[in-house]
């Protein structure tokens, strides 16, 4: 991507040499985190083992501040993740505008191993997640490294796809789908939960493609090889591959974010058309998707 020259958001909290020390409390503590370690691991999403067992509630956390040397590549992705986060307000503040609506952006907080968050803690194993209770986006920089080394998924248009995914989960919170989505999904079993969740986590597929089909056209930033970067990403971030290279085999009842095939291909069609009314992912039937 082409990046020289470009604003950097200053909605950013930026965290890093804190770190959050747990305290066991009532209902929480090792075990709990045990249990949401646990979750991530089979494809779940661990905040909301964290978020059903009473949130902040069951876990007393405190922030210290520590000693931290960044290195240059540290604060180059930094810098990356904040141009990103301002291309996203300005794609969607004019996105918004056309559909006649009013973008608020959301805050990205850059954290160092463990934060403190209204859903819970989050920790360096749970990867980017967005939070609706505080409307921010959470990012341990050294995800990106982690994709690099053990999904082999790397560039910097695919680390953006990853800022744009949450961000995609932002613009439902904004436009009512993700409440309407969670409401649902806990009045439904285990397995019915988990297909709306996949919808709801495609759809911010789609919606990251929406953001980089209006970045190029706004800023003409993609280089070649940008494309499949992303491509590349979605495909070893489907919930298929991920439980197959962790334990052998996949457990499609279990999947919470989509087949490598349905995130490439709503991440693609967000890209090429731009097209918000195609965002459909709640009308189609699950062979559809």
């Amino acid at each position: 991507m082409k990046l020289d020259g470009r604003r950097e958001s200053s909605n950013v909290d930026d965290r890093r040499g804190l770190s959050g020390k747990t305290k066991a409390g009532i209902g929480g503590g090792i075990g709990l985190i045990a249990v949401a370690l646990l979750t991530w691991l089979m494809g779940g999403n661990p905040l909301s083992v964290i978020q059903q067992s009473g949130g902040l509630s069951s876990l007393q956390t405190e922030q210290t501040q520590t000693q931290h040397e960044f290195t240059a590549e540290e604060q180059e992705l930094a810098k990356f993740s904040k141009q990103i986060l301002a291309s996203t307000e300005d794609v969607w503040t004019e996105v918004f505008r056309k559909m006649g609506k009013k973008y608020i952006p959301p805050k990205m907080v850059l954290y160092t191993n463990s934060v403190n968050t209204s859903c819970g803690e989050g920790n360096a194993s749970v990867g980017p997640f967005y939070c609706s209770a505080d409307q921010s986006l959470y990012i341990d920089l050294s995800f990106f490294m982690s994709m690099k080394q053990q999904l082999g998924a790397d560039g910097d248009f695919a680390y953006a796809y990853v800022i744009a995914h949450e961000v995609g989960h932002h613009v439902e919170y904004l436009l009512g789908t993700l409440e309407q989505t969670h409401s649902q999904m806990q009045r439904v079993n285990k397995v019915q939960a988990n297909k709306l969740s996949v919808r709801l986590e495609l759809l911010a597929d789609f919606y990251a493609g929406i953001w980089g089909h209006y970045e190029n056209k706004m800023f003409g930033s993609l280089e070649e090889g940008d494309l499949q970067e992303a491509i590349n990403c979605a495909q070893v971030i489907g919930d298929n591959y991920l439980q197959e290279k962790a334990r052998g085999y996949s457990q499609p009842e279990s999947f919470t974010h989509g087949t490598s095939a349905q995130r490439m291909k709503w991440l693609k069609l967000g890209l090429q058309t731009g097209d918000m009314s195609k965002g459909n992912t709640f009308e189609l039937s699950d062979a559809q998707l």
